[in-house]
């Protein structure tokens, strides 16, 4: 009879679908680079794309005075938070015409790039495909717009961009928001 419950649980977890460590787990994201103007600050999302340093995103959020993303990872897919709207996901476009350009749809829109490949390093670093992020000043209110490391120093034509690591910041209280388009 035991080995018959112990075939049943092994095969009841072999059924179970695999999940990311951090599915369930909510967080902000602080830039780091040390000696730049990007240094420690916080990531947005505004216009479907990702920005640190922006002053206001214009998010219908719960909290509105909280002007910082809120991001969960669900099997490799990077996610803004909202417990209650469509979901609003990331994808990169690292070929040569989009150069690591991170941007994100609503709902059932289609993306013009790669979904999945996201992940917390071992540094608690968010990264693409095992790679840091790329932070260049913006015309947008001094924010910096962020990119995925496609092997361009300065994507989409901008200058003087740096390399950042993207610190995660863990949250056991997240602010559901929607984002712009």
């Amino acid at each position: 009879m035991q080995l018959k419950h112990l075939l049943f649980t092994a095969a009841t977890v072999a059924a179970l679908p695999a999940t990311d460590a951090s599915s369930s787990e909510t967080f902000g994201v602080i830039a780091i680079a040390s000696g730049t103007g990007v240094q420690n600050s916080g990531f947005s999302a505004a216009k479907s794309s990702l920005f640190a340093g922006l002053p206001s995103q214009n998010a219908s959020c719960d909290r509105p005075n909280e002007n910082f993303a809120t991001f969960y990872i669900n099997d490799g897919s990077l996610y803004l938070y909202d417990a209650s709207a469509t979901p609003q996901e990331f994808f990169v476009d690292a070929s040569g015409m989009g150069q690591g350009v991170i941007q994100y749809t609503t709902g059932a829109q289609p993306a013009s790039g790669a979904r999945g490949g996201w992940a917390i390093d071992s540094n608690n670093h968010l990264q693409y495909d095992g790679k840091d992020l790329i932070a260049c000043p913006n015309s947008i209110d001094g924010a910096w717009s962020i990119w995925a490391n496609a092997g361009v120093d300065n994507p989409g034509g901008n200058k003087n961009c740096v390399g950042i690591a993207a610190r995660v910041e863990k949250t056991s209280n997240p602010n559901g928001c929607v984002y712009t388009q």
